[in-house]
C-alpha cells in the first residue's frame, strides 16, 4: 500500500471550511497537487487567501522560506465544479456534519472518480459505513479524521467502516504518514476514539456552567491546573466549533441512546444564536 500512495499525486478536498482548508494545505505542503472544491467561488478563494496568510506568518517567523511558500501556493487550484474531482488519485470529503448531505455527495464522489480511487470522510462522528453503501465502492471508502487545526495537530484517526477493505485502510493510514501525520487504526464507533472522550467532556463543562457551578473562565482555569490540559474545555468548544460540537453530541446520544450523552440545553441555545465560538467572533469567550 506505501506503494500505492506514492503514485498518488493529485489529492482532492471537498469543502472549504476551517478543516478542508487545512487539510488542502497539509496535503500540499507534503508536495501533492491538491484540488480544493466548494460551493461558491467566495468560499474557495477565501479559504486560499486564509492559506497564503498563514504560510507568510511562517515565513516572517523563518520557519519557512519565500520560495518554498510560493511552491506550496503553486500546488492549489481552487474551483467550484466537484466534477473536476474526476482528476484526483485520493479524494477527502471534510463537510459539515450532516449525514444525508455526506451521502448525496459520495453518490455524486462515486460517479465522477476513477474507479478505484478511494474516498475519505474527515466525519468527526457519523458512520463511515452508512456513507460508504451509498456508493458502489464501499470497499474503498473510510473514515479520515484529522483534528483542528490540521496543520498542527499530529493525529489522524483512519476509520474502518464494516464495507471498508484491509487495503483501503492501509492506503489510508499511509496517506496520513505522507501527510506528515500519526495515524491511529480505529473500527467503527460513534465518536471513534477522541470524540467519544473528548466530546462528554466538553459537553458537561457546559452543563456546569449553564447550572452555575462556576464561570466559563473557572471552569477551564480548573481543568488546565487540576487535569494539566493545555486549554479548558469551554475554550476548546470555542475552538471546534459549537455547531460542531452539538452535531457530534447528537450523534453519540442518538446511536448509543444515553442519557448522559444528551447536549446541554445552553450549547443549543448558543447555535441558534450564532454563537459558534471562535470562526463567529464568540462563543462563551469573545474574540477580536
Amino acid at each position: 500500500m506505501a506503494d500505492l500512495a506514492r503514485e498518488i499525486k493529485t489529492v482532492g478536498v471537498v469543502g472549504a471550511g476551517t478543516m478542508g482548508r487545512g487539510i488542502a494545505r497539509v496535503a500540499a505542503e507534503a508536495g501533492f497537487q491538491v484540488l480544493l472544491v466548494d460551493v461558491t467561488q467566495e468560499l474557495v478563494d477565501r479559504a486560499l487567501q486564509a492559506n497564503d496568510r498563514e504560510l507568510q506568518r511562517m515565513v516572517e517567523k523563518g520557519k519557512l522560506s519565500a520560495e518554498e511558500r510560493a511552491a506550496v501556493m503553486a500546488r492549489f487550484k481552487g474551483t467550484t465544479d466537484v466534477a473536476e474531482m474526476a482528476a484526483c488519485d485520493f479524494v477527502i470529503e471534510a463537510i459539515f456534519e450532516d449525514l444525508a448531505v455526506k451521502k448525496d455527495l459520495f453518490r455524486r464522489l462515486d460517479e465522477i472518480c476513477r474507479p478505484g480511487v478511494v474516498l475519505a470522510s474527515n466525519t468527526s462522528a457519523l458512520s463511515i459505513t452508512e456513507i460508504a453503501v451509498a456508493t458502489r465502492r464501499p470497499q474503498l471508502v473510510a473514515g479520515m479524521h484529522f483534528f483542528n487545526p490540521a496543520p498542527v495537530m499530529k493525529l489522524v484517526e483512519v476509520v474502518r467502516g464494516l464495507t471498508t477493505a484491509d487495503e483501503t485502510v492501509d492506503l489510508v493510514r499511509d496517506m496520513a504518514a505522507r501527510f506528515g501525520k500519526e495515524p491511529v487504526i480505529v473500527k467503527e464507533s460513534p465518536g471513534f476514539v477522541v470524540n467519544r472522550i473528548l466530546v462528554p467532556m466538553m459537553n458537561e463543562a457546559i452543563w456546569l456552567l449553564q447550572e452555575g457551578v462556576a464561570s466559563a473562565e473557572d471552569i477551564d482555569k480548573a481543568m488546565k491546573l487540576g487535569a494539566n490540559h493545555p486549554i479548558g474545555p469551554l475554550a476548546l468548544a470555542d475552538l471546534v466549533g459549537l455547531d460542531v460540537l452539538l452535531a457530534v453530541v447528537e450523534t453519540l446520544h442518538r446511536e448509543l441512546g444515553e442519557d448522559k450523552y444528551r447536549p446541554a440545553p445552553l450549547l443549543r441555545q448558543m447555535v441558534r444564536a450564532g454563537r459558534l465560538g471562535r470562526k463567529s467572533g464568540a462563543g462563551f469567550y469573545q474574540y477580536a
